[in-house]
């Protein structure tokens, strides 16, 4: 029987996320035991002898440990978001603080960006208000849009929810540290990276695939053309999910990638109604 701890150590030793997951498939297929090289072979790998002899090395005990020290839960739970389970490359091993109920609700994610002017606070603040607790919200803890949302949420007694890109252990950016406390006492914060793995540049494209398959549809607000939000955008859009625009400025350039993605057929909104249309009056 595969454990989550199986999974932990696939990853440790090297296994991608996705190598993990074609592995996952190959053993509901066929239930039977294989060897490390085969598991390389099944998985992918670019160098199956690194795997092997990572795999080999590992101070499994210290491991351990080290895998304990928050709850988690996997693909081969019962917890597991339908949603998330089906989008591409489904997040294996997840780890989390703070209230895992909060996984059974209806969800919204809320993108945009790092640099958000007082405008675009405010659009947060008047459409997580309007929702008036329809749905709870998902962002990604970051500086701005991500940041406002959350405290919205909060203010306005909406669960939310925050998909970071580093391990549980690590406060990025920094000055987010006392929300992301707040976070892991009161809602919940889930991530699929392990203890004192730090900011890397790869993590939030990573982490965006799962703020946007944890969601019905997400909303964008102040996102330049080329940015992470739009990046959410397109692994929403690739699952089926809705996307829901504010219009900005045309001048300035801060909502160009909002502006763009209404021309390309994204729901232009400009209250919660124009959201709660969508799922509540079907």
């Amino acid at each position: 029987m595969i454990t989550k701890f199986d999974l932990y150590r696939w990853k440790k030793a090297g296994m991608t996320n996705l190598g993990v997951n074609k592995l996952l498939k190959f053993f509901h297929r066929y239930d039977k035991k294989i060897s490390l090289r085969q598991m390389g072979q099944v998985a992918q790998l670019k160098s199956i002898p690194n795997f092997i002899e990572q795999y080999k090395n590992q101070d499994v005990s210290k491991l351990r440990e080290e895998y304990k020290i928050y709850p988690s839960f996997s693909l081969l739970d019962e917890i597991y978001p339908e949603r998330l389970k089906e989008i591409y490359n489904p997040s294996v091993l997840l780890f989390y603080q703070g209230d895992i109920r909060l996984l059974k609700t209806p969800k919204l994610a809320f993108v945009g960006s790092r640099q958000a002017s007082s405008q675009g606070i405010k659009a947060v603040q008047k459409i997580v208000t309007e929702l008036n607790q329809n749905f709870m919200i998902v962002s990604g803890l970051a500086k701005g849009i991500d940041t406002a949302s959350h405290l919205s949420a909060i203010k306005n007694k909406i669960p939310t929810i925050a998909v970071i890109g580093t391990g549980l252990d690590i406060f990025y950016p920094l000055e987010n540290r006392k929300i992301q406390e707040y976070l892991a006492k009161n809602q919940l914060i889930l991530s699929e990276y392990s203890v004192g793995e730090k900011p890397l540049r790869y993590h939030f494209p990573e982490r965006n695939r799962i703020i946007a398959g944890l969601s019905h549809g997400v909303v964008v607000i102040e996102a330049k053309l080329r940015s992470g939000s739009l990046i959410t955008c397109e692994r929403a859009l690739e699952e089926g999910r809705d996307i829901f625009a504010v219009p900005g400025n045309i001048a300035d350039g801060f909502s160009d990638g909002c502006n763009h993605l209404i021309q390309q057929g994204a729901k232009l909104i400009y209250q919660a109604q124009d959201i709660l249309e969508e799922y509540l009056y079907d």
